[in-house]
């Protein structure tokens, strides 16, 4: 394996830990509202609660990410311009229209089968398919041929 390959795994298994992180904070945050903001399991409890989470993971993996995955010179200089942060955000939004969508759609095909966790199941996956997302939009849009 050549050191480049070497070297994105290594990113990406960064980026993984970040992303653990970043998860452990969105879920946290997607289960308060849910379970205590909203009692309930309508449409706009889901929709508001899952943005909250991602909005809250997202900050945190921001944060996270320039600390310790886009460590060199130039992805810290790419990085921490206002443009740099807004495709950063861009992305994320983008994955928060994707989280919403699979989601919603992964609860409708759950459905009441696995009780209270189908929902909770459902998110578990939806972050797997959406960190990989996010990684590589991320590598790709705001760190450009780093």
């Amino acid at each position: 394996m050549n050191k480049k390959r070497l070297d994105i795994i290594k990113e990406f298994l960064r980026y993984a830990v970040v992303g653990g992180i970043a998860f452990v904070v969105d879920f946290g945050v997607f289960a308060l509202f849910r379970e205590l903001v909203f009692a309930s399991d309508g449409s706009a409890a889901l929709v508001v609660s899952t943005a909250a989470g991602f909005m809250a993971g997202l900050a945190v993996n921001y944060v996270l990410s320039m600390a310790v995955v886009f460590r060199s010179d130039s992805q810290q200089k790419k990085g921490k311009t206002k443009k740099a942060f807004f495709v950063f955000a861009a992305v994320g939004v983008v994955g928060l229209v994707l989280t919403e969508l699979l989601q919603f759609l992964g609860e409708g095909i759950v459905g009441d089968g696995l009780g209270e966790l189908g929902k909770y199941a459902v998110k578990l996956c939806v972050t797997g398919i959406v960190l990989v997302w996010n990684y590589a939009g991320r590598k790709i849009f705001v760190f450009k041929g780093e």
